[in-house]
């Protein structure tokens, strides 16, 4: 007797899908670890705090860097998450040859009001084992930014980050890829609401 089992998609097989027609334009999806993951509808706080960091961002890392938001990454063989923000190095083609690898990606952030159980459990794992550095949650819930560096594995095979600080929403952060650039969080989070 066989058990059934979910397809499981490489990154070529969904970059193929994609130029097949088969996603919509306004789907929100993402590869992660071979499945299509429909991502979760964005509150009011998470674009807030997406429309702060893009206007703080650019001020901040000007032409150090290049700045993406809520675009791909390329995590073969079988995962394209599209991080709410991304500090990648700078390229000559501006990744027209292709989306960034985990060797482009200086810092990773996501904002997390109903994803934060998945953001932790599962893009983490999956952001260490990619070799990324660095990963910032800013986190709805508590309200302060948890920051992630020095990917590991363990004995068992799982991926995670040995380094975790937190930082209120009150104070300044330096960026780890820049450490003479601050960010001031209290310009990044909305006033504490009510979930």
């Amino acid at each position: 007797m066989s058990i059934a089992q979910a397809k499981r998609f490489t990154l070529d097989e969904y970059h193929k899908l994609g130029e097949l027609g088969f996603f919509h334009e306004d789907d929100h999806i993402e590869l992660i670890n071979g499945e299509i993951i429909e991502m979760a509808s964005k509150g009011t706080a998470h674009e807030t705090c997406l429309r702060n960091l893009l206007r703080e961002l650019p001020k901040i890392v000007g032409d150090r860097a290049t700045l993406q938001s809520q675009a791909p990454i390329a995590l073969p063989p079988n995962s394209e998450p599209e991080p709410d923000f991304a500090i990648l190095q700078n390229r000559d083609d501006n990744y027209l040859s292709g989306h960034p690898k985990p060797a482009d990606v200086l810092l990773v952030m996501e904002v997390s009001d109903s994803s934060l159980a998945y953001d932790q459990d599962v893009k983490i794992p999956l952001y260490a084992k990619a070799g990324i550095t660095n990963y910032w949650i800013f986190n709805f819930f508590d309200n302060y930014l948890e920051a992630y560096s020095e990917p590991y594995q363990d004995n068992q095979g799982r991926y995670g980050y040995s380094n975790k600080r937190i930082f209120l929403s009150n104070e300044i952060i330096t960026f780890p890829c820049f450490p003479d650039l601050s960010l001031d969080l209290a310009k990044v989070f909305p006033p504490k609401l009510n979930f």
